[in-house]
Order: C-alpha cells, then structure tokens, then sequence
C-alpha cells in the first residue's frame, strides 16, 4: 500500500507540516475527492429524483443507486443486490430490524456486554414496550469472546443474537461465523453490528451466514448520512418496514396499501442520492487498495504505537496487549488523568486528534468502573511519522501531567 499516494486524495493531509495528526477514523473516517467528485456530479449533472419521474435526469439518478446498491453488495458478498437495503447509518439498520421482526413477550434478544448504544438502547426500548427479554453474555476485561459462555447464555427462548464484530473501545473481533453456526443451531437469527468491522477487513456475509448485517459508510470513506443492512432475502420478506411512505409503495387506496418488494420497501422518502452514489465510490476506493492490505496497514499502524508506548508506565491500554488482536484501535488512559484533559492536550500541543469518553459503550465502562478512555484509530491515511508523532506527543502529555 503506497500511504504516501493514498493521503495526496485526501486535502486535509496535503498542507506539509499544517497537517493535522488525524487518529478518530472510528467515530468517522476522512473522505477522498473521488467520493467528493461523484457527489458533486449528481448536484452538476443531474440533480433530479430517482425512481419516480422516467425523463433521462431521473434514470441516470436511478441506475447510479442501483450501480452503488450492486458495489455494496459485492463488497460484502452478498449474493443478491436486492438484499442491501441504504439506511441513514447503522443504528437505523439495527432499529429497522428491531422494531420490524415482531418481537413479543417471552421472545429473547442475546447480546455481548460490550456494545454500542446503537445495539443497546433498541433492545431496553423493545423490553420496555413489548416485553421483550434481554441475555447478555459477558466477556473479560480484554475484550476478548469465549464461546462456551456464549453457548451457555444461548437458551430457546433466544430469538435473536445481535453482536458487534469489532468492538470500538478494545478493538477485538468475534468469531462471527462461529457463532452462526451455533445459534442457527439453536433456532436463533444473528445480526451483526459490522460498523467498526466493514471498513477494515474482508466481509462475506454468506460465508459468516449472518441473517442481518449493519454498517455505516461515514467510517469507510463515504459521506455521513448513509448506511446499510444487509438481510438474507426470506427474513426481509417479513420484517415490516420501520418508515412508510412515498416511494416504499406500489398502490395505495383509503382503505389498503401495497409495499414495494425488497429493498424499495424498506426505502420510503427520498433518498440520500448523493450519498449513495459517494458510498459506490468510496467502496470502489477501498476495493482498489484491498481490504486485506487495509487490515495489515491497520496492525502495523497500531503496532508502532503500542510499542513506543510500551515502556510508559503510567499508560494502560483498555483490550488486549497484542496489537494483532486490537487492529485499528488503540484504546488507552493516562495515570491521574481525565481522557477528555488528554484528547484536548494532545490537540492543542501537537495537532493529534483522538476521541475520549465513553465511546457511546456506556454500560461497558460503568460495570468495570473505568470513566472512559482515549482512542486513537487508524487508516489507510495514517503514516508512520504520524504514529510516532503521537507517541512523542502522549510521553510528553506523561511527563508534563501525569501523576
């Protein structure tokens, strides 16, 4: 992977030592000029409205979204088009099928201990008005999964299992397809929270046999305001759609209305036409790169920094010590100090710019009893002078604040 090459697309990077330091992919990724360009070529070119008016603006809006719709759905090995369903981001995927499944007192919903509020707050909403029960399966301090706890917590009554792949604090990944087969077993579906996943390593969703899968574009590259759901194509067939309308519909009377097959039915509105078609460019970016490259980028990034770090007693890593095992992330606190005092230090002394808190992983870090964390994350525009730019910067957070 050329990274020299790969940030002359991205403006920000290009202004010499004026670059900033920037290490918080995982709330949202820089985004290249081509998926810029393709944007602006829908408001230039034909600035119209898909799907509804047949004059030549409106079908090139159209066969563009379905150009997008078909790179996402390579990218994820989706073996059908029609399965990619464009929502605003992920939690709105995630809420689509919590709301759309017909779950029902006495039904369970299994997740881990360590998700995002996007696969949080859904289910506490669905046990508050529906009755629904919620298993979560805990996982040790590292962050990492073990499977025979996992088996254990898995009872009949479990109806669906929602896990995130890639943990956005510890950076750790779960054996999905592991956990496919056992749930599948059980008579389970499982949806898979691939926000932090998707934009770094190589998806299949047929090879996982995930039943739902949800991500964001805006961490891979792609505008804000635009994110997916996967579905196997007989689940979707009965989820019912969570926003109804103009566009989602075949016929309506005063009386009945007739939903659209899959996917339009679930795409009622207009739709983010800029946004779609920036994500089929930013998922022809990454296809170019290979994302098996972008995940040993990733490690070798993480790697640098965890060992320049390494001897900083006064710095400790939140997941396992092993970079491999921890990616893109890199999650840390400093002895004495608050991670928001860190992340606006580090800003105002040396241009890095990392996340603090609690990283929307609120109940992970109230149980164990942490107030939260610094993360820096990487990409493919990240170089190794910025890695070292950020260790230098965080020794000297050390010894000027830590106590």
């Amino acid at each position: 992977m050329d990274v020299e090459k790969i940030r002359t697309d991205f403006p920000i990077l290009s202004q010499g030592d004026k670059s900033p330091v920037y290490l918080d992919t995982a709330c949202q990724s820089l985004r290249p000029r081509q998926v810029v360009e393709a944007m602006d070529s829908y408001y230039y070119e034909y600035p119209a409205c898909g799907g509804r008016s047949v004059h030549r603006l409106a079908t090139q809006v159209s066969i563009k979204v379905d150009e997008a719709r078909e790179k996402v759905s390579d990218f994820i090995g989706s073996d059908s088009y029609d399965q990619v369903i464009f929502t605003k981001n992920a939690t709105e995927s995630i809420n689509l099928v919590a709301r759309g499944l017909g779950l029902k007192r006495g039904d369970a919903v299994l997740t881990t201990d360590m998700e995002h509020n996007s696969n949080h707050v859904p289910w506490l909403q669905l046990k508050k008005t529906n009755g629904v029960d919620r298993v979560i399966v805990p996982t040790p301090d590292q962050g990492s999964f073990d499977l025979e706890t996992f088996k254990r917590s898995l009872t009949k009554k479990v109806r669906l299992v929602s896990v995130v792949q890639t943990n956005n604090v510890t950076g750790t990944t779960i054996p999905v397809k592991d956990i496919c087969e056992i749930s599948h077993d059980n008579g389970s579906m499982v949806m898979v929270d691939g926000a932090q996943s998707a934009p770094h390593m190589k998806v299949d969703v047929v090879d996982m046999d995930v039943d739902f899968y949800a991500f964001s574009m805006h961490k891979m590259l792609g505008p804000s305001g635009v994110g997916v759901l996967y579905g196997k194509k007989q689940l979707l067939n009965n989820v019912e759609p969570l926003i109804v309308g103009g566009g989602g519909v075949s016929l309506t009377t005063y009386e009945k209305v007739e939903l659209l097959p899959i996917p339009e039915r679930f795409e009622s509105g207009l739709l983010n036409y800029a946004g779609i078609i920036g994500s089929g460019a930013a998922i022809d970016y990454l296809r170019a790169i290979g994302m098996d490259e972008v995940m040993e980028h990733d490690i070798e990034c993480n790697r640098i920094v965890t060992d320049g770090l390494a001897d900083i007693e006064k710095v400790s890593i939140i997941g396992p010590k092993d970079p491999v095992l921890r990616g893109s992330i890199y999650s840390f606190n400093v002895r004495g100090m608050r991670s928001h005092d860190v992340a606006m230090i580090l800003d105002e002394m040396a241009e890095v710019m990392i996340r603090s808190g609690m990283h929307c992983v609120h109940p992970y870090f109230l149980s164990r009893k942490i107030d939260g964390a610094a993360r820096a994350s990487f990409y493919i525009y990240t170089n190794k002078e910025e890695c070292k730019r950020f260790v230098q910067a965080v020794k000297e957070t050390v010894r000027s604040f830590a106590t």
